[in-house]
C-alpha cells in the first residue's frame, strides 16, 4: 500500500532526504499515524508532501526497514526514489476525484495517509 508522508519543509524537506539518502521517519505523535507507520512494509511506495510551505506532493520514497519494537516510536527508514517531474499542488490533489474519500481531506492534521494506487498514480505521474 502506498503512503503520503507529510513534512514541513522549513524542518526537514524533500531535497534533505535526497541530500541524506536516507532517514528514520519519526516525530509522529499522532496515534492513527503511528499505526500506519507500524504496518508499513520494506519495499512500499511513498510520496512526501511539503505541508504548511508550497503545500504540494514533491517528490517519491521507499521504505527501506521498520522497526516497529517500540510501539510508541517505529523506525521506519525511508530513502527517496525521485523528485515529481510536476509538483501536484493542494489544490489540484483536493479537485481531483480519486481525492474525493480520502481521509487526507477528513484528518488534515494526519501526518502519514494511506493512498490507493490510483490515487498514488495521480500524485506521481
Amino acid at each position: 500500500m502506498p503512503f503520503l508522508l507529510k513534512t514541513e519543509p522549513n524542518k526537514y524537506s524533500y531535497d534533505d532526504l535526497l541530500r541524506d539518502g536516507e532517514t528514520v521517519w519519526d516525530g509522529i505523535a499522532n496515534n492513527q499515524a503511528l499505526l500506519y507507520l507500524r504496518n508499513m512494509k520494506k519495499g512500499e511506495k511513498l510520496v512526501i508532501y511539503h505541508s504548511n510551505i508550497g503545500k504540494a506532493a514533491v517528490g517519491t520514497a521507499k521504505v527501506v526497514s521498520v522497526d516497529a519494537s517500540d510501539t510508541k516510536n517505529p523506525k521506519v527508514v525511508i530513502k527517496p526514489v525521485k523528485r515529481l517531474k510536476k509538483e501536484k499542488p493542494l489544490g489540484a490533489i483536493r479537485e481531483a476525484a480519486v481525492f474525493k474519500d480520502s481521509i487526507m481531506f477528513r484528518q488534515f492534521r494526519l501526518s502519514v495517509v494511506p493512498l490507493t494506487d490510483a490515487q498514488y498514480d495521480f500524485l506521481t505521474l
